[in-house]
């Protein structure tokens, strides 16, 4: 089942976000929050709360900046966040990178818009809004050196789940290919994020992918 935390504290907004999941997914579980407290609390109510995608607005109550999006994102490092917000200039896209989003969509897009970046999330790509901004707005990358040397200190478990992440396949998928737990499949991305120095795992996938990384 998909699981997604809605956070916006504008009803009719949420409501919208809600379409995009139930017209994307068959079984879903749509968590709902209205302020930053609300997303902090639904991201802690359960240590086996498998979130798959954290819709996010940037300016909801008890959110100043990106203080909600590190907040969450410290929270629940190894999900995927996709900031959702009016205010789309090119710096604050940069930023909401550089703090750890997945994605940035602005709430002029219409609903089939939406849908298709948050595809293309969960499929592993960073989504900003057209190619032109994609180029300003990319990612600060590490030299290949750097990043081989990072992942030169993975272990072989860790090697195995970046691998898997790298192909797109979800937790419960690795876990059941693996043959591990889903717990331990989430301490593996927690320990790949900090050895690579990436926020989500869709960084620690774009790193993968730039050195055509695989352990075949």
């Amino acid at each position: 089942m998909f699981r997604v935390l809605i956070a916006d504290d504008h009803p009719l907004f949420r409501a919208a976000l809600r379409q995009v999941v139930e017209t994307m997914f068959g079984e879903y579980d749509i968590l709902e929050a209205s302020t930053l407290q609300e997303a902090e609390q639904a991201v802690h109510a359960s240590p086996d709360l498998d979130l798959d995608l954290i819709l996010l607005d940037l300016q909801m109550p008890g959110s100043t900046g990106f203080s909600g999006l590190v907040s969450l994102r410290n929270a629940s490092p190894a999900v995927p966040i996709v900031v959702i917000s009016a205010a789309s200039t090119s710096e604050t896209m940069r930023s909401a990178l550089t703090y750890g989003a997945a994605g940035f969509i602005p709430k002029s897009f219409s609903k089939d818009q939406i849908g298709e970046a948050v595809g293309r999330v969960l499929s592993g790509e960073v989504f900003l809004p057209g190619d032109a901004l994609a180029g300003e707005c990319r990612l600060d990358r590490a030299p290949p050196d750097r990043l081989r040397e990072r992942i030169s200190a993975l272990t072989q478990g860790e090697l195995r789940v970046l691998d898997l992440l790298a192909k797109g396949k979800s937790n419960k998928i690795i876990a059941y290919e693996l043959g591990i737990k889903e717990s331990t499949v989430k301490a593996h991305i927690t320990a790949i994020l900090r050895k690579l120095h990436v926020h989500s795992r869709t960084q620690a996938v774009i790193a993968a992918r730039e050195l055509s990384f695989s352990t075949r």
